[in-house]
């Protein structure tokens, strides 16, 4: 690319981050409530933590289609899936119109529910928009171009592209069940003025592997990736978000990003609370192209390189893009932890949502019984 990159706007960015919010709990405590904490809470996460709103726009339609009827392998019913797996909503959107729209644990059209990790996923899709501005000017710059605060760290000779792929090489634990891992205590430490307090927690970071040699999964890089929009574009995630795809593609309800309660800086790895419907509405604005309010909105052939496998995960059939996970039929996937999916297959037209409130963060027999589930809803796709 040689596009030039506009001068960063850091000299306004307080200003664009907002006044700061009084104190709330500590983000990382969602990791260790218990299960009716748990259910009350995820449908609310702006009344426990500052946010910032994404406005919506004139609502995108999602007409009836024909029902879909999953066909579980095992002959489980979905009422017995979602009862079983906490399932908070689901949704099947194919050919542009809802096949199927269930709810649970009290939620319906109008919850606001947290996404957790499927917020990276729109994280990166802003980044392809960042490309298309030219606010960001390539994927093989240095990260410190955008976040000088790391040169003296184990991130200094990181690309942005290694970031979005998670192959840094720089060390981490992202152990949910361990308030002693690095994801338990990113937003922890001595804040530096004018320093994201995230920035200063992995800019101490150690080295482990040469960077592009080996995918780690690590939620601390995509909040990195996310202060790197930020100040590329002089724009809040959730403006930015707003400005590129909720107003003009059409989603029909107000949606809340989180952010640090003193610094501002919101989580691009996480805190997107939306409605059922929209998140079944940005996948419907993945397949049709990446445009919004009849405009291109991502760089030339983002989205088929961001949901291209880059590295490999270790398991058969399955890779990590930009921020997404891939398959080899060419869908890919928004996955985050106690059960939350967006997951897009381009070949049958189809987007998958489900919102839910695991008993545990991850598992491995939760993981395969939402496989399941979306086997089930392809099978049906075709009836």
């Amino acid at each position: 690319m040689t596009r030039r990159v506009p001068r960063l706007a850091l000299a306004g960015l307080l200003l664009v981050l907002g006044a700061c919010a009084v104190p709330h709990a500590r983000r990382t405590d969602v990791l260790f409530w218990n299960q009716p904490q748990r259910e009350a809470a995820f449908r609310a996460m702006d009344t426990h933590y500052a946010s910032n709103v994404v406005h919506h726009g004139t609502p995108y339609p999602l007409p009836a289609g024909t029902p879909l009827h999953p066909r579980f392998a095992d002959g489980t019913t979905l009422e017995r899936y979602m009862a079983d797996h906490h399932v908070a909503g689901i949704m099947v959107v194919q050919h542009g119109k809802v096949r199927l729209e269930r709810y649970g644990l009290g939620a319906g059209p109008a919850t606001r529910w947290t996404s957790f990790s499927v917020a990276k996923s729109f994280t990166a899709t802003l980044v392809g928009a960042a490309l298309h501005d030219g606010a960001i000017h390539d994927l093989d710059d240095k990260v410190i171009r955008y976040i000088p605060e790391l040169a003296a760290g184990a991130y200094r000779d990181v690309t942005v592209r290694q970031l979005l792929t998670m192959t840094s090489g720089v060390r981490w634990n992202e152990d949910y069940a361990d308030p002693a891992s690095d994801v338990a205590r990113m937003y922890e430490g001595t804040r530096q003025p004018g320093v994201p307090l995230l920035v200063s927690y992995m800019s101490a970071l150690p080295r482990q592997f040469a960077p592009g040699q080996q995918w780690v999964y690590k939620t601390g890089e995509t909040d990195l990736v996310g202060i790197l929009v930020t100040r590329a574009t002089g724009r809040t995630l959730a403006a930015y978000l707003a400005e590129k795809v909720w107003e003009p593609y059409g989603m029909a309800s107000d949606a809340f990003w989180l952010k640090d309660d003193v610094d501002g800086t919101e989580a691009g790895g996480s805190g997107v609370s939306a409605t059922l419907g929209d998140y079944a509405r940005f996948g419907q604005f993945l397949l049709d192209g990446g445009r919004a309010g009849g405009r291109q909105v991502l760089d030339d052939g983002w989205l088929a390189d961001a949901t291209a496998t880059h590295a490999g995960i270790g398991a058969p059939g399955r890779g990590y893009g930009y921020q997404w996970w891939t398959y080899d039929d060419g869908g890919y996937a928004g996955i985050g932890i106690f059960g939350q999916l967006l997951h897009v297959d381009p070949a049958r037209e189809l987007v998958i949502v489900q919102l839910a409130a695991w008993p545990v963060a991850t598992s491995d027999a939760e993981a395969l019984a939402r496989a399941a589930f979306v086997r089930a809803v392809i099978a049906g796709a075709g009836d």
